[in-house]
């Protein structure tokens, strides 16, 4: 299992000193997130960066982690931007880009102040896999065309392919043991990995699945996945201040199947630039 850390608060500057410092201190991962103007409650308060110039700046100061961001809102992205944003950090990161992504937050602006975008659920989840279907031929090297509900375009041609052929891309799925949700898990399984999320709950910590929900998870993995080779499953949590609590919550998730621990720190009025770059520092648990 690798280890993952998200840069949710502070300035350029301040995220690019976090990664810098997560690579130091033995993090396999340094995750920023996408967002626009994101309504009026305390998190809204907070600026958003653009993520794609974040993971720029981080790739030119760091050679080992991988990088990314929790999550990218593909419904609300140019596909053909997106391209080449996309190849672009993949480029100046030697391959470190992943592409974890999802239909958006509903509070996000750039959905609800924008006309003509789409503005449901179902909407957005279409446009994702528009979006995510135009982003793998772009890949391809070959000229290509698209006639889509949300994008049409002539034809486009990006003649380098990423620096391993595609970057792999890891949707967000619900996760359900009783009532497996298949539209979202079936769109997951098309791809290179999952970050799961559990129905309900109020915010970013309550839709963490525990161990045993990924243990159930992998195993329902096992079981409906149709192509070979590897796959992640991306669990998010919070290492606790205790690092005999923190191995075992480590151990834990990887003995449940996780293959990347990515740890989240939301909550506004605790996480701050600076306690974030402490926490960074103490590096990940020994499995």
């Amino acid at each position: 299992m690798k280890f993952g850390f998200i840069g949710s608060y502070g300035s350029p500057a301040q995220q690019v000193r976090l990664a810098q410092e997560c690579e130091a201190h033995g993090w396999d991962g340094f995750f920023t997130w996408d967002g626009v103007s994101l309504g009026d409650d305390s998190f809204g308060a907070h600026p958003t960066w653009d993520p794609f110039g974040l993971l720029a700046a981080v790739a030119a100061v760091t050679e080992r982690i991988t990088l990314g961001a929790m999550v990218f809102a593909l419904p609300r992205r140019r596909p053909w931007e997106l391209a080449q944003q996309v190849l672009t950090v993949d480029h100046l990161s030697g391959g470190r880009l992943v592409l974890p992504v999802g239909t958006g937050a509903s509070l996000d602006r750039a959905f609800t102040s924008v006309a003509g975008q789409p503005a449901t659920l179902r909407d957005r989840a279409r446009a994702m896999d528009e979006v995510l279907a135009w982003l793998e031929r772009s890949w391809s090297g070959e000229s290509f065309e698209h006639d889509g509900e949300w994008a049409g375009t002539g034809p486009f041609r990006f003649p380098v392919p990423p620096v391993h052929g595609r970057v792999p891309v890891w949707p967000v799925a619900v996760w359900d043991a009783e009532h497996p949700p298949r539209r979202s898990l079936d769109r997951a399984l098309r791809w290179d990995g999952m970050v799961p999320q559990v129905r309900g709950g109020d915010s970013p910590e309550d839709a963490e699945p525990g161990p045993d929900q990924v243990r159930d998870l992998v195993a329902w993995i096992g079981e409906h996945q149709e192509a070979a080779g590897p796959y992640d499953v991306v669990m998010q949590g919070r290492f606790d201040a205790d690092r005999a609590v923190a191995q075992q919550q480590a151990r834990a998730a990887a003995e449940a199947g996780a293959t990347w621990w990515v740890e989240s720190w939301w909550d506004p009025t605790t996480t701050t630039p600076e306690s974030l770059l402490e926490r960074a520092r103490q590096g990940p648990p020994a499995l």
